[in-house]
């Protein structure tokens, strides 16, 4: 499926509305950002296997690591990537399902959250 820039975006803010209170309170200081996809350096840098698709990215100090002292030097951001979520989905309704999967799985590398924890929540 291929929607324009705008439309993307739009679908974004409603894939946020959709994700439960209990995630959406987190994203009150975290900026949420689309770019048409990865770098090669990012997908270098993470370790992503050429035959793997990355939908979105944290970027930042996850909280379980932050020092108490020295603040962060940068802000905490979501990276959502549009051309690989798109080439994925066949339909708005699960383009907004699938960003909202991937910004709760984003989150949750930001609130430190185990892989474990995220399937035992329905998003792994």
């Amino acid at each position: 499926m291929r929607i324009d820039r705008t439309a993307f975006e739009y679908a974004v803010e409603r894939a946020i509305e959709m994700i439960p209170e209990i995630f959406r309170a987190q994203l009150n200081n975290m900026t949420i950002a689309v770019e048409d996809r990865p770098s090669r350096d990012l997908l270098q840098e993470m370790g992503v296997p050429p035959d793997e698709t990355l939908f979105g990215v944290f970027t930042g100090i996850p909280l379980p690591e932050r020092s108490i002292t020295d603040p962060p030097l940068y802000p905490d951001v979501i990276l959502i990537f549009r051309d690989p979520l798109m080439a994925f989905c066949r339909s708005r309704e699960e383009l907004e399902v699938e960003i909202a999967i991937t910004v709760v799985q984003e989150l949750a590398h930001y609130l430190g959250m185990s892989e474990e924890r995220l399937e035992e929540l329905g998003y792994g």
